[in-house]
């Protein structure tokens, strides 16, 4: 069975955190390389469309987009859940989504491929592959096959040391999947520091009932790390110019 699949990459972030005046997927990290074309280098030769998520100002910053790259718009910053389902229209077309963050640069071609390769049947399955972290920001609890929790340090949960953390990165079969985004959102509580309607939870909702959550262990932790301070940029700045 040859599974069609769509890449989307939620990118209404600014710069603003770290330091520049364009969209956070266009921060540089050489002279030559952006977040952006990293990760379309990564994804373009693996899914058959990406389709980026961008805030209104990101969409005029833009630079021309390549063959097999689409745009939509997040008009306001409500949260993940929204800019993934606001472009539902445009992955519901495909066999299943890949969704990565737009600032997840570090994610390996070897994990989106076993991701890929681990979704064998895109009916009512899941794959999220996973790390070990010493103080896990997110921290995901498994039975088997079963999501049971999302623990978020940013909404007030505690979470274990050497937990499950996430890759900023969510392979999931797309059938079905907006019906039950809309009987989430039905019962969904907002963060409690947030106040926002968040994706994360919805992954637990979404094993409930009765989908097989697929966990895929990542074994560099580097891999979970995103680029959301001055910090994380130096970092990446610096092992992609001791890449080239």
């Amino acid at each position: 069975m040859t599974v069609r699949v769509c890449a989307l990459i939620p990118a209404a972030g600014r710069g603003s955190r770290l330091g520049t005046d364009a969209p956070k997927i266009l921060a540089r990290l050489t002279e030559q390389d952006t977040i952006w074309s990293v990760l379309h280098a990564k994804l373009a030769p693996l899914v058959d469309h990406i389709h980026l998520v961008l805030s209104p100002a990101g969409a005029k910053a833009f630079p021309p987009l390549p063959a097999g790259v689409s745009t939509s718009i997040q008009p306001a910053p409500l949260g993940m859940g929204d800019a993934i389902f606001g472009a539902g229209a445009v992955w519901s077309g495909f066999d299943a989504v890949l969704i990565v963050w737009g600032d997840q640069v570090f994610v390996s071609t070897a994990t989106l491929r076993r991701a890929l390769a681990a979704l064998s049947s895109p009916a009512r399955h899941a794959v999220l592959p996973v790390t070990r972290m010493e103080q896990p920001y997110v921290e995901y609890l498994f039975e088997g096959t079963k999501l049971t929790a999302v623990l978020q340090n940013r909404e007030g949960d505690s979470t274990s040391p050497n937990g499950f953390s996430d890759v900023g990165t969510f392979l999931l079969g797309t059938a079905g999947l907006t019906e039950i985004w809309e009987r989430y959102l039905a019962q969904a509580r907002r963060g409690s520091a947030t106040g926002e309607i968040n994706f994360l939870p919805f992954l637990p909702f979404l094993s409930a009932q009765g989908w097989t959550m697929t966990p895929l262990e990542v074994a560099d932790a580097t891999e979970a790390r995103g680029i959301n301070t001055p910090e994380d940029l130096a970092f990446f700045q610096k092992l992609y110019k001791k890449d080239r």
